[in-house]
């Protein structure tokens, strides 16, 4: 891949967007192999790290040199959209790790992602509607469930820039690290928390959390009535009780 660097952990894939000389920008070339990232991700369902390194930027927003010659018929194909949405909907939970800018659909990239960690110069915003067209990659609806309506609004209207201050306190990341070097480790650290669970019961939980308000609470009902039987269950219940004993 010539647009992302790979790093494949036993329980989980580090994918760094490497296209400096271009800040980052999500051209068709790297849609491509995000796709190819959400095939190998989707065969083989492991958590996911998707950061631009700890470089001062994390994507620019979209090429907008190739953006400006799209016509009607490529809107309808969804380019990034479809590709966001594949993220959004891994088997397992993912997180963005942000250093500096990820604006326009390098913000929607980030809010494909289930959750943020960012270092303290990261900034989001959707300059969109000062280009003459819309954040047509999931920031429409992403958004507003992650900060809402009204904020959302706002962003959308005016495409103002959200600092990393204000980014954690109306709740569009989880985690701020004060330095670059800390954010990676943040990252995994954040990863290693998700990772003591059961495998099967982080995707059913991810999978219930994402799910039409309609599917709730039978989709609830079936997720738990699988994991009920499931081997890993007994056993983590079983050590639980042991070392209750044990105290």
């Amino acid at each position: 891949m010539s647009g992302l660097r790979i790093e494949e952990l036993p329980d989980r894939l580090v994918v760094t967007l490497d296209r400096p000389e271009k800040r980052n920008a999500i051209d068709a070339d790297l849609i491509g192999e995000l796709h190819e990232v959400c095939a190998e991700l989707e065969a083989r369902p492991r958590l996911l790290l998707l950061t631009g390194g700890t470089e001062g930027i994390f994507a620019g927003g979209a090429d907008i040199g190739q953006l400006r010659e799209r016509g009607r018929t490529d809107a309808l194909a969804a380019i990034n959209q479809a590709a966001f949405a594949r993220i959004r909907a891994l088997p397992m939970p993912s997180v963005a790790a942000v250093d500096g800018p990820a604006l326009g659909g390098g913000a929607e990239l980030a809010y494909a992602c289930d959750l943020r960690v960012c270092t303290a110069r990261a900034v989001f915003g959707q300059p969109e509607v000062r280009l003459g067209i819309l954040a047509g990659a999931g920031a429409t609806y992403r958004l507003p469930a992650l900060v809402g309506e009204a904020r959302a609004k706002e962003l959308l209207f005016t495409g103002r820039r959200v600092d990393a201050e204000e980014a954690l306190r109306i709740g569009l990341v989880n985690r701020v690290v004060a330095e670059p070097a800390e954010l990676l480790p943040s990252a995994h650290e954040l990863i290693d928390e998700m990772a003591k669970g059961s495998a099967l019961a982080l995707r059913l939980t991810k999978l219930a959390v994402d799910a039409p308000p309609a599917a709730h609470p039978h989709l609830d009902l079936v997720s738990q009535a699988v994991l009920f039987e499931d081997e890993e269950k007994r056993r983590r219940m079983t050590e639980f009780l042991e070392r209750r004993r044990s105290r």
